[in-house]
Formats: C-alpha cells, sequence, structure tokens
C-alpha cells in the first residue's frame, strides 16, 4: 500500500477500494485479508487502527504505531478536531453550496440511536451524459467535495441519499439503474467516494498535518466524465 506518512507515532496510507480495515470471518472459516495485518507486514511492525473506513470507500486512514499513539488521536477524532475531505460522483445536478443537517442512525441495524449528523458540501463539476435512464433521456452527475463535521455509521453515503443525490456505486442507499450504467458504460463497479484529506494537529508535537491520499482509479473515472482532479476547498 502507498504510504502517504510516516514518524514514530503513526502511519498513514492510502486505502484502496474493497479491502477491509480488520480482519474477518468469512465461508469456510478462513480470515480475509485486512489493511492492518498487510500494514503490519508490510512494514514489519505491530499497527493500531485509530478510526474507521467502510470497506467500498478508499482514501487516507491513520494508524497509531503504538496503543497510546493510537489513543490519543483517537480523542482527537471523537472531540471533531480533524477536518475530513471526501470526494464522490453523485446522481444529478448537485446544489453549488449546502449543509446538510439530519440525524442518522449511528449503526447497521434498526434500531441503532438517532443521532445528529452534519455534512458540508461543495460542488466541482457537473456533466449531463446522452445515456437514457429511466423515463429520462439523458443522465446527469456531479462532482462533489463533502466535509463531515460528524462521524456517523455511513454519514456521507445517508446523507447524499437524503439530499436525493445518491452516490454512485452505493448499492444500500444509491440508485440501482445509474449504478448499473456506470457498470455498463464505463466498467465501473465501485462505490465512488474517497478519503482525499485529513488535516489535523498532531498529538506529540503540535505540528499541523495534512494527508492527502490519491486514487489513480477514480481519477482515471474522473477523466472519463469529462473532469480533473479538484483542488480541495481550503475552508
Amino acid at each position: 500500500m502507498q504510504i502517504l506518512h510516516i514518524d514514530e507515532h503513526y502511519v498513514a496510507v492510502a486505502k484502496p477500494a474493497g479491502l477491509l480495515v480488520h480482519r474477518s470471518a468469512i465461508a469456510g472459516g478462513r480470515s480475509e485479508e485486512a489493511l492492518v495485518q498487510r500494514l503490519r507486514d508490510q512494514i514489519g511492525a505491530w499497527v493500531y487502527p485509530v478510526h474507521r473506513l467502510d470497506r467500498p470507500t478508499s482514501g487516507v486512514i491513520v494508524l497509531g504505531r503504538s496503543s497510546e499513539a493510537a489513543r490519543r488521536l483517537s480523542c482527537v477524532f471523537v472531540e471533531h478536531e480533524v477536518d475530513k475531505r471526501y470526494l464522490a460522483v453523485v446522481r444529478g445536478y448537485a446544489p453549488e453550496r449546502a449543509e446538510i443537517d439530519a440525524p442518522v442512525r449511528d449503526g447497521e441495524t434498526a434500531d441503532s440511536p438517532l443521532r445528529s449528523a452534519r455534512t458540508e458540501l461543495w460542488r466541482h463539476a457537473q456533466v449531463e451524459l446522452p445515456f437514457a435512464v429511466g423515463r429520462y433521456s439523458s443522465a446527469r452527475y456531479s462532482l462533489l467535495e463533502l466535509r463531515p463535521h460528524t462521524g456517523r455509521w455511513r454519514q456521507l453515503r445517508r446523507h447524499c441519499a437524503h439530499l436525493r443525490h445518491p452516490i454512485i456505486g452505493d448499492t444500500t442507499h444509491g440508485e440501482g439503474r445509474h449504478n448499473r450504467l456506470f457498470r455498463e458504460q464505463f466498467a465501473c463497479a465501485r462505490l465512488l467516494l474517497h478519503a482525499a484529506r485529513l488535516r489535523f494537529i498532531h498529538p506529540f508535537t503540535g505540528a499541523l498535518l495534512t494527508l492527502d491520499a490519491p486514487d489513480s482509479e477514480l481519477e482515471a473515472q474522473l477523466a472519463r466524465l469529462g473532469w480533473r482532479w479538484p483542488v480541495l476547498t481550503e475552508r
């Protein structure tokens, strides 16, 4: 995996889409390879997760090189002192600028507690494609920058669906016809959501740390839509 930053306390990598963070059991009792084990083998040392990314989401993830380092940075995340920026391709022409303040269930089950959740978004690009979808003769899409101010379970996927601009490739909260269009026209079967940047104060050094993650697969998909990788909003 591509290492974005490493020091005596932390290591940050660009997680590929489709890779689990933690090992989990699969059919036959085998364990599927996960980021933690792969990175441990790559650098020859134990690592400790600090935060999470859903399996289908690519992008920046930071791990502690000790349990104490992980604990300190986890506190920074809990206090919402991390600036997180995501890129997403969504259905339709999204607003140029919006803020979503809508509670979401913080868990996978129907009885998971509802918790407040807030997300800012900026639209970087939009496109209309000559492909019929349903009763429409063309298909419209937007490239968004998303900034979650809270860290709820699948918050960004749920908030985009709440705004009626679901993320392409989202098989739970998305739109199947548009997901199928991307599979058939662009051979793209992944979730088009990427954790592009993390910015926070290093708990040990006090320095401002900015971590940007590339994603060549997503960049190629943006190019197919006529878009360039955007410059993230400085605010």
